[in-house]
Formats: C-alpha cells, structure tokens, sequence
C-alpha cells in the first residue's frame, strides 16, 4: 500500500480536499486531530508536557491548547521542544494506522509534513496551494481571529514555494479551478503508481 502525504499553509483547504479523497475510499489519517487525541490519551506524552509546560497545560484533567500555546508560540527554543516531544509519538501512532490499511493507497495530512521531516516515510508528496488573500479571508472566517492574527501565523509557516520543490503533486484550490477534476487526476495516477 502506498502511503501518500496531503500538505498545506493553513486556510489553503486540506480538509476540503481530504474530503474529496474519501469519497473515493481513500482512508485519511488527519494528523492534527489525531495529535489532540494523543494529547488527553497518550500517558507518555501527557507526563513529558506537564515535565516541560507545567501543570497547567492540563487544567482539569484535559489538555488545554491555549495554555500550551501562550507558553510556546512566543518562545522558539520551547516550540522545538514541544516538537521534539509529540512528533515522534504522532509519527508512530501514524506508522501504525497506515499498517492497519487495506486501500490501495493511504493520506496522512499534516501541516507540517515537511517541517517535521515525516514526509521522508511516505512514497509521494500532495501540496494545497491557495492564493494569500483567499487563505487569510478563510482562517478568519473559520478560527474568528482578525487579519494581523492570521498573518503571523502564516509567517511562522514555511513559504509556499519552499513546500512545492518536496511536492510531487499540487492542487490549486483558487475557487477558480474545480477542485474534483484536480483530486480525480491525481487519484487515477497514484492507482496507476500502485499497478507498476
């Protein structure tokens, strides 16, 4: 089985177009939600947080993602150690749900497929692409946060033309291109992938 990455700069429309693959039986591994998961339910990782980040970070009980972020997003050193915490524990839970698969091929899609380096398991590369002025009016609309807020989050990301020389497909979802004829190309190719 093929094990396929779905990538993207926030408000480009992964899950949108995650969406379009399980239409077509293709099973996704949404690591950001899987993570959250892992958060309240992984007792290794539970334990290193509250080492690192304080107990607060688990008020009452349940992980607190504001009170993790107030402590790491302001502070580069604190972020790389949040990554080098949860990454290897996401990469396995992942490595483990691609080995339960029975499609033809499998998507993990994860922002920071390329930033993490776990682009290096899978056997191809999908980048969304979608125009800054359309990725900033969607996450505003989505996460209720004003233009500024957006825009620093996008500048800590990794710029899009950085992302397209690891891609080996890209979809533009524009809101100009149909995005099902884009998803139903690379589908067929993949298939084909998996025939040789």
């Amino acid at each position: 089985m093929l094990k396929i990455g779905i990538t993207g700069g926030i408000g480009t429309g992964k899950s949108t177009v995650c969406k379009i693959f399980e239409i077509l039986q293709i099973p996704i591994y949404y690591a950001d939600y899987e993570a959250k998961f892992l958060y309240d339910n992984n007792p290794i990782l539970k334990s290193q947080l509250i080492h690192h980040f304080g107990e607060g970070i688990y008020a009452e009980g349940k992980f607190n993602r504001n009170a993790l972020s107030e402590v790491v997003f302001s502070n580069e050193d604190k972020l790389q150690l949040l990554n080098t915490i949860v990454h290897p524990i996401v990469l396995q839970h992942g490595k483990n749900w691609f080995e339960k698969q029975k499609a033809p091929f499998a998507i993990k899609e994860a922002a920071l497929l390329i930033e993490s380096g776990s682009y290096h398991q899978l056997d191809a590369l999908i980048l969304v692409q979608s125009p800054l002025e359309l990725r900033i009016k969607r996450v505003m609309h989505r996460d209720e946060v004003n233009e500024s807020a957006v825009k620093a989050r996008i500048a800590k990301q990794m710029p899009e033309e950085e992302k397209i020389k690891f891609a080996q497909y890209v979809i533009q979802n524009d809101e100009k291109q149909l995005l099902i004829p884009q998803v139903q190309k690379i589908y067929n190719s993949i298939i084909s992938l998996k025939k040789i």
